[in-house]
């Protein structure tokens, strides 16, 4: 995950506010494993990280150009 995080850090990290860098940090502290299976979409993020930002993160992983 450091891998997809790191990426999206690179590219978004100076356009995030205060609350989403909050919620970021967050999501470098969950088991890669869950973080992957939600990022994949394998299984759903528990609705306290399913957030904007953690939607951008996906679609990101995904090839979305918009995000």
């Amino acid at each position: 995950m450091d891998l997809i995080l790191g990426r999206f850090a690179d590219e978004h990290i100076e356009r995030l506010d205060t609350d989403e860098l909050t919620l970021f940090e967050k999501l470098l502290d969950i088991d890669d494993r869950d973080l992957l299976r939600w990022v994949t979409g394998e299984t759903a993020a528990p609705a306290e990280y399913d957030s904007r930002l953690f939607r951008k993160i996906r679609a990101y992983e995904q090839g979305d150009p918009a995000c």
